[in-house]
């Protein structure tokens, strides 16, 4: 009966239009009430105990750092390096857009942001070159996911919170799954270019040092950020404080386009995101202590193993799921409910936590270009003003295609995701 309240609450109360904190808040309450075991005095601990974490101290520094890039005037200077260095090639303002991306990946973390900041940027440009609009916004809504695949990431230190996994280990296995599908939108991006035929523009060596000596100092963050965990000098925690300092100081010293005056307005709109995001993670924990208390892991484990012994099997259906789960809700709140549950079973079957966590975060941002949900959609339309119909479209189809091909190989070819963390602490 618990298991049921718990569930059956968070559905209705979510189905109801309310926030997804409010859902698993409102849902374990009511389990609890049901229960009537466990006092609610502690689930007020849980709630507080939940968000005193060292580790996810690193997501309100990302988006600071993040939103300070944003305004520092970094993706504009990424965006002329990128398109010094790739826009000769056929498609090649597209190929910009996905690059630069993966650039601003490396240094907010945060795929709403990515979109926002290079899609202001990029929509116009894309669409007085030649591509169309349904192209444009459907490319950047996909590429944006890489600021999430590429460290660092919010979901990652969100999964590393849930499950105990190395938070350095996993932002190291998210770079060749991340290359690889920018690589992938890269390709299709040609492939449009030479259909399309679009306009091509020559190549300039003196252009490429001219962005490249623009942009070197946006360029030396993710050395910063991830030299600094790899050679011990900080945590990846304390590399989010310090990623926080550079950005301050490439915007307001080196560029000089943040003013002190925007400083407010910029740490306000970090905080809003962050103190949602921890309120999710807030909820969620007590969210997991009705769970933990009705051993609905482990029953879940059980249930798991008793369908296939198989390994192929279980990473196939939990695909399957997280995909399914990816469209109806939000990324953060669907590690802290699902990892939890599945973990016991990934630890039975011998897979690696590192490697789970990598497979979870690619479903989850598919979930991300994927309606209803679908946070990249809307904010892509909102590049244009246009309805999110305009973004769904068959180029987003072939780029969700292209998204779930990449999740199949690192699924099952897991040394595409853990080769680069072992080598690192080997």
């Amino acid at each position: 009966m618990t298991t049921f309240v718990l569930f059956a609450g968070f559905a209705v109360i979510l189905i109801l239009g309310m926030p997804v904190a409010t859902a698993l808040l409102g849902g374990s309450l009511a389990a609890l009430l049901v229960n009537g075991s466990v006092p609610l005095q502690v689930a007020a601990q849980k709630l507080f105990g939940s968000v005193d974490s060292f580790t996810l101290a690193a997501i309100p520094f990302f988006l600071l750092a993040g939103a300070l890039m944003s305004s520092g005037g970094i993706s504009r200077r990424l965006t002329d390096f990128a398109n010094s260095l790739l826009g000769w090639l056929p498609g090649g303002l597209a190929i910009v857009a996905v690059f630069t991306c993966m650039l601003f990946g490396c240094l907010c973390g945060s795929p709403t942001a990515t979109v926002a900041a290079i899609g202001s940027l990029m929509a116009p440009a894309l669409e007085e070159a030649g591509y169309s609009r349904k192209f444009s916004l459907a490319i950047l809504a996909s590429a944006g996911m890489l600021g999430t695949i590429i460290p660092p990431s919010t979901m990652m230190i969100t999964y590393s919170s849930a499950t105990g996994a190395s938070v350095g280990d996993l932002f190291m296995s998210g770079v060749f799954p991340g290359v690889i599908l920018g690589g992938m939108m890269i390709l299709y991006c040609v492939y449009y270019g030479v259909k399309e035929k679009i306009p091509r523009v020559g190549f300039s060596l003196r252009k490429l040092a001219k962005t490249t000596y623009h942009a070197i100092g946006a360029l030396l963050m993710p050395v910063i950020i991830l030299g600094g965990i790899y050679s011990g000098v900080f945590t990846p925690t304390e590399s989010a404080a310090v990623a926080c300092a550079y950005g301050l100081l490439v915007g307001i010293v080196f560029y000089r386009e943040i003013k002190l005056r925007d400083l407010f307005r910029i740490i306000s709109n970090a905080a809003s995101t962050s103190g949602m995001l921890m309120f999710i993670v807030a909820s969620a924990g007590v969210f997991g202590l009705v769970m933990t208390h009705e051993q609905i892991p482990m029953h879940a484990a059980q249930a798991i193993l008793s369908i296939s012994s198989s390994k192929i099997v279980f990473l196939l259906l939990v695909n399957i799921l997280l995909l399914i789960v990816g469209c109806f809700l939000e990324a953060t709140a669907a590690i802290l409910i699902i990892a939890p549950i599945l973990y016991p079973a990934v630890m039975a079957f011998g897979i690696s936590p590192v490697h789970f966590g990598i497979i979870m975060v690619l479903n989850l941002c598919v979930g991300l270009i994927t309606p209803p949900l679908g946070v990249n959609l809307y904010v892509a339309a909102g590049l244009k003003n246009e309805k999110i119909e305009t973004v769904i479209n068959r180029h987003l189809i072939i780029l969700i295609f292209i998204c779930i091909i990449n999740l199949l190989l690192i699924t099952y070819f897991p040394q595409i995701s853990l080769w680069l963390p072992g080598k690192m602490a080997g």
